[in-house]
């Protein structure tokens, strides 16, 4: 008989042209497919080549007259191989997920073992030997296999009872208790499962491991949204009243809630006494993203920091410390006069304050608070009601108006600028938004302060109505009114005004 005789009868017996014509088809699937594990097909390619090198083999024996036995059988082999692979690939990786129905890795990985133990069977019993008749009938290779494969079935039953009862899944940030490593689960296989871990490493749990540990999931309760509780402990000077503290800080998180903290629970501050001489305070916060909670426990700091500082509430200082400043008449007196030179030239820099007198400037240059604010914090808001105005020193801010999607920026403030005069004013809500861009020092005057101020000098308020109606008229303009209502609106503005600026303070015609 010839080769190629011999081949084609080969290729007829083992149908290895409808093998192929499976192959090409479900390669061609698999690669429109997105999601599907390429090594699946280069396992089925490889199996295809083995076939087809065995059939080759088969044939040139064949055709010098010699036993085909083993090579047919060892093609038999990788023809029952590869088709259990397509038929999974097919099945499990590829029609199912697209129907909506995926099954755990776990028992795909399982039925792909039970189809590869099944197909030895069918090839030894081809070759003339019972492969589960020499398992069964031999006690010995029995207890040889059970005692080698004892840890293995053993992370393989876990992995199936984790992935059937869906007590741990891919996404899961879990920890196996104190000491252990933190991470997000990744994937769950029939021996291990392996998470990742913040700092970049991936660490393999045997199964069985995971099955009898205490496993704890971050951030997990039932109904709830996934977000963890995060502790930041502070140490505060013991002389301060604790709710001056908690006050200042829960402010400045709830009304501007830093990225990837919950706004439901709400942050909140807790006093926990004092201990030698500071007070010991801890920030709790939720957090949404348990990826990045250094960096956000890192921006909850750096907030309720500038918070201290504006509401002027030192921070702890440890009580070896020393200071061994010696304390003069001429040094208290030089720092004063710096403080003040620098809240005159804040106040020389507005022009609603510029045209008063040298002993009113310096009366409102005492009363000034100092007020300084992180990036990204909100330092008036459209809607609220306050009576303050604020005087830019550094930085810059940028000016909002509505709210949600419809948020505008329509100004940007640099040092030099006010803002809040309409609400210091008028006593009326603030019409804007100011967030600051950068790190910002501002000054704030009260109503109170400048109450005094235009009792001793009632003209300026016919200036403030005149600079309260050009920035009216801009965010008139930023809202996109039209020219003709804004007009109207401007020729009867500054006298409203001026009436409410008189009201407001108190001032009537005879002042």
């Amino acid at each position: 008989m010839g080769f190629w005789r011999a081949l084609l009868d080969l290729l007829w017996d083992y149908r290895t042209a409808f093998v192929v014509l499976a192959y090409i088809i479900v390669r061609v699937v698999v690669n429109r497919t997105k999601g599907v594990e390429r090594y699946h097909m280069r396992a089925a390619t490889t199996l295809l080549f083995g076939h087809a090198v065995s059939l080759f083999v088969a044939a040139g024996q064949a055709a010098g007259e010699y036993d085909t036995h083993i090579a047919e059988t060892v093609a038999f082999a990788f023809e029952l191989l590869l088709v259990v692979n397509l038929g999974i690939t097919a099945a499990f990786r590829v029609l199912l997920p697209r129907v909506g129905f995926t099954l755990p890795r776990i028992l795909v990985d399982l039925i792909t073992a039970v189809g590869v133990v099944v197909v030895f069977v069918v090839v030894g019993k081809k070759a003339g030997f019972s492969v589960a008749g020499l398992i069964t009938t031999s006690a010995v290779l029995t207890a040889v296999i059970g005692f080698s494969l004892q840890d293995t079935l053993g992370n393989v039953m876990g992995g199936l009872s984790v992935q059937l009862d869906k007590s741990v899944k891919v996404g899961d940030w879990i920890t196996l208790g104190p000491g252990q490593p933190v991470g997000r689960v990744t994937e769950i296989r029939w021996r291990y499962t392996a998470i990742e871990t913040r700092n970049w490493e991936t660490v393999i749990i045997p199964n069985g491991t995971l099955v009898k540990s205490q496993v704890m999931i971050l951030g997990q309760r039932l109904g709830e949204p996934q977000q963890w509780r995060r502790h930041i402990e502070l140490f505060i000077d013991f002389r301060t009243p604790p709710n001056d503290v908690i006050r200042a800080i829960e402010e400045a998180l709830r009304g501007d809630l830093p990225r990837n903290v919950a706004a439901e629970p709400a942050p909140q501050v807790i006093f926990f006494g004092v201990r030698d001489s500071f007070g010991v305070y801890a920030i709790r916060y939720w957090l949404t993203d348990l990826n990045v909670d250094d960096g956000t426990d890192s921006q909850v700091r750096v907030r309720a920091w500038y918070a201290l500082r504006r509401a002027g509430i030192p921070l702890s200082i440890p009580a070896s410390t020393v200071f061994l400043t010696h304390e003069t008449v001429e040094r208290e007196q030089r720092k004063e006069a710096e403080d003040m030179q620098e809240r005159l030239t804040a106040l020389a820099s507005v022009d609603l304050f510029r045209g008063l007198p040298e002993a009113l400037r310096k009366e409102l240059a005492h009363e000034l608070q100092y007020a300084p604010f992180g990036t990204g914090e909100a330092v008036t808001r459209e809607g609220d009601r306050d009576d303050g105005l604020y005087m830019l020193v550094r930085g810059e801010a940028t000016v909002r108006i509505g709210s949600g999607r419809e948020a505008r920026e329509v100004a940007t403030l640099r040092p030099g600028q006010f803002f809040g005069e309409m609400s210091l004013m008028t006593g009326e809500a603030r019409t804007a938004t100011v967030v600051a861009a950068t790190d910002l020092v501002t000054y704030r005057v009260t109503k109170d302060a400048f109450q005094r101020i235009l009792k001793h000098t009632p003209e300026i308020a016919d200036q403030i109505a005149e600079v309260l109606v050009q920035r009216r008229s801009a965010l008139s303009a930023a809202r996109d009114e039209r020219d003709d209502t804004r007009r109207k609106r401007m020729q009867t503005a500054k006298q409203d005004l001026l009436g409410k600026i008189r009201g407001f303070f108190g001032i009537n015609d005879a002042n």
